[in-house]
């Protein structure tokens, strides 16, 4: 008899649980949002690059008004860096989830239900159409997309490919031009290995260096940010030598997992420090803070950070699902929310690469942290992005686990009642 008023009460908790569930979904506001400050943003239209935690990448153009004004959303992709070309066109990095029938054999072996394609596209701007691609095929969409690219002054087109560990420079007729790979420069024997050491290399298709930026350097250089290393390095395109580097595999304290460095004309690296959830500046001699913005109580796994001429930032805040900028105080004078895992952005009537702006001493850093509890709480949150639809938050993760709790409590009872007859 106790067991049976138990496990009436455990389905009324799950279907009670399941309505409020519903209610939740109903009440949650799912809308893309924008909002500035009075002293309000820089000027200039915004370009925003979508990953998403599914297959719906896309590109968008927001006005002033943060509206909408063009858009490019590829079937089965995940999108990633993009850029304003000066005839109009942008460049955009797409990865693209591909059936086995449209895979190569030698792209199966992994994975066999399915590959890549990762694609270099330049897009009409009028009519959206490809003017001009370079891409190649690869075995699964995590950790294999081509996250970075930028159009050089030659029109040559710089790219990383973190599936293979490698940059390259590809010309007009999608030859490759220069090549440089992680293995012969971060690998077992090489100067950078004695000297900083580093993750070793399990081969295959595991994410050894996740390369993940790229930049051609006022002095030729090529710039690289291999992420999994904790590293901003500089390559001399002649012999491919590593000539500097920013912090230090697994010295966390200055960089952590970073994305998006980009190299001031003062001499500093602004770099989204992803796993620390701040946007750092960085003496690129000393690796001295200069300035920083964020704590998981601000950012939470940003991705890119520009620098405005004006001293705003303008900042891709991942996982808080939203787009910010901050000015020189470190207000938030503009946001674009509900966009789902953005990954770049940039304001179109800022040059790509060198421009004046503020240098870091001159802007009021602001951290703010949460406690551990907090933390681990909001990371549940974002991870569960990956699982359950965008609007399911904590509070519905909760109402979902005391579902999942009533209901297996209620299957427990149930087999054991069936058992006891037999």
């Amino acid at each position: 008899m106790e067991r049976r008023r138990r496990m009436r009460h455990l389905a009324w908790a799950v279907l009670l649980l399941g309505l409020a569930l519903g209610v939740q979904g109903l009440a949650a506001n799912q809308s893309v949002s924008a909002s500035s400050a009075a002293d309000g943003p820089y000027e200039g239209h915004t370009l925003v690059s979508v990953q998403s935690y599914g297959l719906d990448g896309k590109l968008l153009e927001l006005n002033e008004e943060s509206e909408v004004v063009w858009k490019y959303d590829p079937p089965n992709s995940r999108v990633f860096d993009a850029e304003q070309l000066d005839n109009g066109n942008f460049l955009v990095a797409v990865t693209t989830k591909l059936p086995p029938s449209e895979c190569p054999e030698n792209q199966l072996v992994l994975v066999p239900g399915h590959c890549i394609e990762a694609k270099v596209l330049e897009l009409d701007y009028e009519t959206k159409e490809v003017v001009w691609n370079y891409s190649w095929y690869d075995e699964k969409i995590t950790h294999h997309e081509v996250h970075d690219v930028d159009r050089l002054e030659n029109g040559n087109t710089a790219i990383v490919d973190m599936g293979n560990d490698r940059a390259l420079v590809v010309n007009e007729s999608g030859e490759i031009v220069w090549e440089w790979h992680a293995e012969n420069h971060l690998g077992e024997g090489t100067a950078f290995r004695e000297k900083y050491g580093g993750p070793p290399n399990p081969g295959g298709e595991a994410d050894w260096t996740h390369v993940n930026d790229i930049d051609k350097l006022e002095n030729g250089n090529f710039q690289l940010s291999i992420r999994n290393f904790d590293v901003v390095i500089e390559v001399a395109p002649e012999t491919k030598n590593i000539t500097n580097v920013v912090g230090a595999p697994g010295k966390t304290e200055v960089l952590d997992h970073q994305h998006n460095p980009y190299k001031l004309r003062g001499g500093t690296l602004l770099v989204a420090d992803s796993e620390n959830d701040r946007v750092v500046e960085l003496n690129a001699t000393t690796d001295e803070i200069v300035w920083q913005y964020g704590g998981r109580g601000l950012l939470h796994w940003p991705r890119d950070a520009d620098r405005l001429p004006n001293g705003n930032t303008l900042i891709v805040d991942t996982f808080n699902n939203r787009v910010v900028e901050i000015n020189q105080r470190g207000e938030v004078v503009w946001k674009y929310e509900g966009v789902m895992m953005p990954y770049t952005a940039d304001r179109l009537s800022v040059p790509e690469e060198d421009h004046e702006t503020v240098p870091g001493t001159e802007l009021r850093s602001r951290y703010s942290g949460v406690s551990s509890l907090e933390g681990t709480l909001k990371q549940a949150e974002a991870y569960a992005a990956f699982v359950f639809p965008t609007w399911v938050k904590l509070p519905e993760l909760l109402t979902l686990a005391g579902m999942v709790v009533c209901g297996l409590v209620f299957l427990l009872d149930l087999s054991l009642a069936v058992f006891r007859r037999e």
